[in-house]
């Protein structure tokens, strides 16, 4: 009899939203909320799982907003890929205070803080049992976080990438808005792009379709999903190929 508690994963990529470690404030980081994601992190790499994880920077700051507003969207994309080191650096200290050995890697120069990305490197960090925490997105302006988990996720050749959001899964329709909206247990990639069902930008979807990467959205916020989601549990929704 198979064991339920056994990871179905050895190598997974995790994409947290800036505005998930937000909690219960309207800005910056909620310490509570980012203790409890590093200690569910923590906990899968013991488990001998090789955890790399890529985190946005919207509680912090926003370039395409920024840019609708007049900034140059260079400069604003620059800048959110700052805020995007500064929350990687936030759960690398999150992850060593749970006792986890973790790496931040970043696709911008930023060598006083952090290591610079390099596949191979990162590579062997992840096999010798270390957290690796991608910072700077892609390292190019008009790519999304959403876009640099994917690439990531395919340069590291991951089992799975795990998308974690404010909602348990993919609806048919905002959840918030209409309480009869329908959650998908699974999905293609195709049916995701031809439905424009807004679970990430195209150029993402079409690069986990691509590299055979299986995506799953769970709600962060429910405490030991992420668990159960590695020993696979069918939580929230699943999108593969068809």
């Amino acid at each position: 009899m198979a064991d339920k508690s056994a990871p179905k994963y050895k190598r997974v990529l995790l994409k947290l939203s800036g505005e998930a470690l937000m909690g219960r404030y309207d800005y910056g980081i909620d310490p509570d909320i980012l203790h409890r994601i590093a200690g569910e992190i923590a906990d899968l790499s013991r488990k001998g799982i090789e955890v790399a994880v890529v985190i946005g920077g919207g509680n912090i700051f926003r370039g395409a907003g920024l840019a609708e507003g007049g900034m140059d969207r260079v400069t604003g994309d620059h800048m959110g890929m700052l805020a995007t080191v500064i929350n990687s650096l936030a759960m690398q200290d999150a992850l060593e205070r749970k006792e986890a050995f973790c790496r931040v890697m970043s696709a911008i120069k930023i060598n006083q803080v952090c290591e610079d990305y390099i596949r191979r490197r990162a590579v062997r960090h992840l096999e010798k049992g270390r957290v690796v925490v991608f910072a700077a997105g892609t390292g190019n302006p008009f790519f999304t976080t959403d876009s640099a988990a994917s690439l990531r996720a395919s340069e590291i050749n991951a089992d799975l990438m795990i998308k974690a959001t404010k909602v348990d899964g993919v609806y048919d329709s905002d959840p918030v808005k209409n309480p009869d909206a329908k959650r998908f247990e699974r999905l293609t990639f195709d049916e995701v792009l031809t439905r424009k069902l807004g679970v990430m930008d195209a150029t993402a979807i079409v690069m986990c379709r691509d590299n055979n990467i299986p995506l799953r959205i769970i709600n962060i916020f429910n405490e030991g999903d992420l668990d159960r989601v590695v020993c696979g549990e069918e939580i929230g929704t699943i999108v593969e190929r068809g």
